[in-house]
C-alpha cells in the first residue's frame, strides 16, 4: 500500500499546482478586476439584520401605541385588498402613526435602495 499512496501523492501534486495557477490567473486577470464591485454590506445577513432591527422597532412602537396595535390586530383574516383599503383609511385619520411607521421602516428602505433591491408590496403601510 505505501507504493500506491506514494504514487497518488505524486500525481496529485501537479494537479493541485495546476489548479492553484488557474485560480491565480482568474483572479488576477484584467477582466476580473474591471467587473463592478457589489455595494458593501448587501448580503443576506445584512438584510436580515436590518429587517430584525426594523421589526423590533415596529414591535416596540405597537406595544407603546395600543390603538395602532389594536388596529393592525383587527386586520387578521381579511383579504389583502380589504386590508390595504382599511390601512389607507386608518392612516388618513391618523397621519402621525403613518409618519411614525414610515420613519421606523426607513432603514430598510435605505438598505434596499443602496443594494439595488426592489420594494415589496406595502399594503400594511397604506401605500
Amino acid at each position: 500500500m505505501p507504493v500506491t499512496s506514494s504514487i497518488a501523492r505524486r500525481a496529485g501534486l501537479p494537479m493541485a499546482g495546476a489548479a492553484a495557477a488557474l485560480m491565480a490567473c482568474l483572479f488576477m486577470s484584467p477582466t476580473a478586476a474591471a467587473e463592478p464591485v457589489d455595494a458593501p454590506n448587501c448580503t443576506a445577513a445584512d438584510l436580515a439584520g436590518v429587517s430584525a432591527g426594523v421589526a423590533a422597532s415596529v414591535s416596540a412602537y405597537l406595544f407603546t401605541h395600543p390603538d395602532v396595535n389594536d388596529f393592525y390586530t383587527s386586520l387578521r383574516g381579511q383579504p389583502r385588498d380589504q386590508m390595504a383599503d382599511a390601512v389607507r383609511t386608518y392612516f388618513d385619520g391618523n397621519p402621525q402613526a403613518h409618519t411614525d411607521l414610515l420613519g421606523i421602516r426607513q432603514p430598510l428602505v435605505d438598505f434596499r435602495n443602496r443594494c439595488g433591491m426592489s420594494e415589496p408590496d406595502q399594503p400594511l403601510l397604506g401605500q
